[in-house]
């Protein structure tokens, strides 16, 4: 061997051997930087019951590496109600600015027993207007632990609900996105469309399309498109608008294609393309006229929206879409308050990569005529 070969080699088993001893030295004073609390993350927890005090236990007695309790927040106990060990309550959720200031919290955990949705939306209102991370451990979301990847505090399921910036860029792009996979979307789809028509003409009577009137972005209503599946009728369905306010009142999801259409209506074609979803494809022209987007919440019908609870209209903050993530996670399985809390998850976690994740999603949906009714 030539001696630049040999030192070639004898320097590199060198850099090799220095860089494992750094690493493990870096290792090392990472993780007595933690167990020192040095690097640690300042947690308070948002809920002082069984769950906030079972989730607290399991941490503190696993020595959560990077995770500081500094106390609980409850509307129902005294201030230094003692909890778990040396936990205490240390304020209420009117106080939560002030604390989080005070104790420099770098995260708050929401983990509360027995809420309603509109109480846990205004306690997340209040956590989200500060400039920390915010994860939520509640059953009312357990929809989208089921359905969606979650991470976990101690076997914990929580969710995060971090506030997110919806800038300016992120909204051009999503536009951008819209008109343009719209437009091709028309172009490339057009034989589909017209076989589609043809076959609706030629199997019922009555036109191609059906225009609905819908309620989109802050209450604003609008005609939207879709192919039409269901014979002319000039009665309009009452016993449909009853099934459809009985199950959005109602926290199961049993026979939920029963509940939102009359089966007697419904044509030959109507029942193929609603099953697979292609009655929806007209509502391409809806995304171009920008009263629509690819993704999002779903948009209601007028009565559907009368009949919302206030904190169920949040899920038309946003421009509505042709599918999201109610879609892509088993639409006719999932029941009508889960289906709003994975749109309200969709609106805090808005970016163009998780739409291109849904519409991947959608395709096989589609495709197997997964979930359609």
């Amino acid at each position: 061997m030539t001696d630049s070969r040999l030192t070639l080699l004898t320097f590199t088993i060198i850099l090799l051997f220095y860089s494992y001893v750094l690493r493990v030295e870096i290792y090392r004073r990472l993780y007595i930087g933690l167990k020192n609390k040095q690097f640690k993350r300042n947690l308070i927890l948002v809920g002082g019951g069984k769950a906030g005090q079972l989730l607290a236990t399991r941490l503190i007695l696993e020595n959560a590496i990077g995770i500081n309790i500094i106390g609980f927040i409850d509307d129902n106990k005294k201030i230094g109600t003692s909890i778990v060990g040396n936990k205490t309550i240390i304020g209420n959720v009117a106080q939560i600015p002030f604390l989080v200031d005070r104790h420099e919290v770098d995260e708050i955990l929401i983990v509360i027993d027995n809420i309603s949705y509109e109480r846990l939306l205004e306690i997340l209102d209040t956590c989200k207007s500060l400039d920390v991370n915010v994860r939520l451990a509640s059953e009312l979301f357990d929809v989208v632990v089921k359905k969606i990847s979650t991470e976990k505090y101690a076997d914990f399921p929580v969710v995060d609900v971090s506030p997110r910036m919806n800038n300016a860029v992120n909204i051009f792009m999503k536009r951008f996105f819209d008109i343009v996979s719209s437009g091709l979307g028309i172009i490339f789809l057009s034989p589909i469309f017209l076989t589609i028509g043809l076959l609706i003409k030629l199997s019922s009577k009555g036109p191609i399309l059906f225009y609905q009137r819908r309620i989109g972005r802050n209450g604003h209503a609008f005609q939207m498109y879709k192919f039409r599946s269901m014979y002319m009728s000039k009665d309009e369905d009452e016993e449909r608008k009853k099934m459809m306010i009985e199950f959005m009142n109602k926290d199961s999801n049993d026979a939920l294609g029963q509940k939102v259409i009359n089966a007697k209506r419904v044509t030959k074609i109507g029942q193929i393309i609603r099953k697979t979803s292609l009655d929806e494809l007209p509502q391409l022209f809806n995304v171009v006229r920008g009263e629509m987007s690819l993704v999002g919440p779903r948009p209601c019908l007028p009565y559907e929206y009368e009949n919302y609870a206030e904190w169920q209209k949040r899920r038309l903050s946003v421009i509505p879409g042709c599918t999201g993530v109610w879609q892509v996670a088993g639409r006719s399985n999932v029941s009508f308050k889960d289906s709003v809390v994975l749109d309200l998850y969709y609106i805090n976690n808005m970016s163009p990569w998780l739409d291109i994740q849904i519409l991947f999603k959608t395709i096989p949906v589609i495709l197997f005529a997964r979930g359609g009714k």
